[in-house]
């Protein structure tokens, strides 16, 4: 049965702007939680070493200008509204402007392609305060489902990952492809199914790529030492990697959807510094991005609600066990 949503709200990360923006942001990113300050200032530093602003908005907004393309090109008039969790435009705002419009049923689409409590319901717990925040006239807005092993995101993934294989130009049997993904606690991965559908991408891509050793490695851990986490860290698969005698490295970030400060600094700064010191040649694929097979699949996945409606994620998905994973992107 056909449903008449009114509007997509693009829902996401956030990210700062400008040096002044940094701690702020960070600050909101870890409000609630006892992370102690000398942390919050180190990982600024990450982000004043590019200017003191995240490259996330930007690709939030490339993404949406390319989803309003690909929609206009297909006839559906949606308009797209854009909501934050840690950064302007904050989901809250975005609401009541979405109140002023009139919008009274909204899709959501996140830009988090797998199944984790920060991931997915937390996204849906933030949805529902800045509903609560926006009052009565609130629309109704239904999340999109997880798309870690839809055709168009796989598409994207292995193109990227080709495209990087061709820049190393070294013999394939000397060369491994690490896909990473953001670690969580074991307590949180033990209450969803964040590796299993990680692992089921993998083999996806890896249906459509060269037959060459390949791995899954974890980065951007932010919790205490004390506290168990996936494993193992990027930098420790580097290591065992040479030690097993590859030459090149193809890194495929397979848990993100952009190249955002993760992916900057965690990857394309320390995780290359590590590998040249080892002697591996290093080569970071690429994220998917704006990639038009990617973008598709979004208006796909709007189609197919406006058509069936929004299956609702289980009632216990992606528990809070021990919550206290997230990304800084």
């Amino acid at each position: 049965m056909a449903v008449n949503y009114e509007a997509l709200l693009v829902v996401s990360f956030g990210g700062p702007e400008a040096p002044e923006d940094v701690m702020p942001f960070l600050e909101n990113v870890v409000r609630g939680r006892n992370v102690p300050r000398e942390r919050l200032l180190e990982v600024a530093e990450h982000y004043y070493a590019h200017g003191g602003r995240s490259p996330l908005n930007d690709q939030n907004r490339a993404l949406i200008a390319a989803l309003h393309s690909e929609l206009t090109q297909h006839k559906l008039a949606l308009p797209i509204y854009w909501g934050n969790r840690n950064w302007r435009p904050f989901l809250a705002d975005t609401i009541r402007q979405m109140v002023k419009d009139g919008v009274r049923r909204a899709l959501a689409f996140v830009t988090s392609a797998y199944s984790s409590y920060s991931g997915c319901r937390q996204y849906r717990e933030d949805i529902e305060r800045a509903r609560a925040v926006a009052g009565p006239e609130a629309p109704v807005i239904d999340k999109l489902g997880q798309f870690y092993n839809r055709p168009g995101y796989i598409h994207a993934v292995t193109d990227r990952i080709s495209s990087a294989l061709a820049q190393l130009g070294t013999p394939l049997p000397s060369t491994e492809i690490i896909f990473t993904a953001h670690s969580i606690p074991l307590s949180m991965a033990a209450a969803c199914r964040y590796e299993e559908q990680l692992w089921e991408s993998i083999q996806l891509v890896m249906g459509r790529l060269p037959a060459l050793p390949y791995s899954l490695a974890y980065q951007s851990r932010s919790g205490p030492p004390s506290q168990p986490w996936l494993e193992p860290d990027i930098g420790v698969r580097l290591q065992q990697v040479r030690a097993q005698g590859r030459e090149a490295v193809v890194v495929a970030p397979i848990g993100f959807i952009s190249d955002h400060m993760e992916v900057l600094h965690d990857l394309d700064s320390e995780a290359r510094q590590q590998a040249l010191q080892l002697g591996l040649r290093f080569v970071r694929a690429g994220t998917a991005g704006t990639h038009p097979q990617f973008v598709a699949m979004i208006r796909e996945m709007i189609f197919e609600a406006l058509q069936d409606g929004v299956t609702p994620c289980p009632p216990d998905c992606c528990l809070p066990q021990m919550a206290a994973a997230s990304s800084r992107a």
